[in-house]
């Protein structure tokens, strides 16, 4: 049994894997590691690339493309080992990255799992997007991160460097027990991309644990790699899943109210997109609420499972509504927040 399998789920990212594979191998030194890339399908030659040059990661070719939920959760299905980390292809790794996720893991069994320090890779003084220092969650379910409200990034300048218990870990780095994965039931296929992460992690914190961010570990990542920023697609993704992730982990008293607000608030954001000339993201919002309302009753009742107990409270979701503090009182940098 290995101790932790590094997973790379690629599609088509021959040139991502060119890039970043050297540090990765170079840095990814921990006794009883493994690297695997599994294969989405890809129609480019990004598994010859890697069967010519390295010879010694595992691939595993799937039939299809799963989405990033499907993807890994077949992937893991082939997989023994104590910690699985999940690794965006456009990951750039550095020195001694991988130790301080273990030693975190290794010492505390309350911790589910655990996310590094992830900086822009273009920008390197600057968080990225995808999870900067740690991931909240406002009441209405928009998440954000420590060092990113929003599309509003900070630079670096350490005032984040405490190892803090979050609501969520980026799915771009993210190591989790792969006996809790699989108690939790795993990424959610039918979510197929975005948001899937915060899910997991909810399910886990609903199941007693701990998510951790470590900020001895940094990463550096591109973004965008798959769907760029702008693509109706992810829009609407994004737009559906958080919806969908409200509806599977609120209790069923706190949900009808919550929802009811945030379709409110994403119908404003709709007619925001409409205003910044953006009619395909304006019609995937309101797609997103159809496809929700079709999907919704396939979640009925299955609240409490794979849960101990109905918890609802965790202090790592932000009592207030994170869209009025950055919208209307200007508040852009996560130490503004009401603590």
């Amino acid at each position: 049994m290995m101790l932790v399998s590094i997973v790379i789920l690629n599609w088509n990212g021959e040139e991502y894997l060119k890039k970043f594979l050297p540090e990765l191998v170079r840095y990814s030194d921990v006794p009883g590691t493994e690297i695997v890339v599994a294969d989405n399908a890809s129609t480019d030659n990004s598994i010859r690339f890697i069967e010519e040059k390295y010879p010694e990661i595992r691939i595993i070719k799937l039939d299809s493309n799963y989405g990033f939920s499907g993807g890994y959760n077949r992937a893991f299905e082939a997989l023994e080992s104590k910690y699985f980390l999940l690794l965006n292809s456009d990951i750039e790794v550095t020195p001694g990255w991988m130790a301080p996720l273990l030693d975190r893991m290794e010492g505390d069994e309350t911790i589910a799992a655990c996310t590094p320090k992830i900086k822009d890779f273009n920008n390197r003084t600057f968080f990225e997007y995808a999870g900067a220092a740690g991931g909240y969650i406002d009441k209405y379910g928009y998440p954000f991160c420590r060092g990113r409200i929003f599309d509003h990034l900070e630079e670096d300048r350490g005032q984040y460097d405490d190892a803090v218990s979050v609501f969520w870990g980026s799915g771009a780095c993210l190591m989790v027990r792969s006996d809790l994965y699989r108690q939790a039931g795993g990424l959610d296929d039918k979510f197929f991309a975005h948001m899937e992460e915060i899910d997991l992690c909810w399910r886990l914190k609903r199941m007693g644990y701990e998510i951790y961010f470590v900020p001895q570990s940094t990463v550096y990542h591109v973004g965008g790699g798959t769907l760029p920023k702008s693509n109706p697609m992810k829009t609407f993704l994004n737009f559906r899943n958080n919806l969908l992730l409200l509806y599977k982990n609120l209790p069923p008293g706190q949900r009808r109210r919550t929802i009811s607000i945030r379709m409110l608030l994403d119908g404003i954001s709709a007619f925001r997109f409409l205003l910044q000339w953006s009619p395909r993201d304006f019609l995937a919002v309101f797609r997103a609420h159809v496809a929700y309302y079709g999907m919704k009753s396939y979640y009925r009742g299955m609240h409490r499972n794979k849960s101990r107990e109905n918890k609802a409270i965790f202090a790592e979701i932000y009592p207030g509504s994170i869209v009025v503090d950055f919208f209307l009182k200007g508040k852009k940098r996560f130490e503004q927040l009401n603590q």
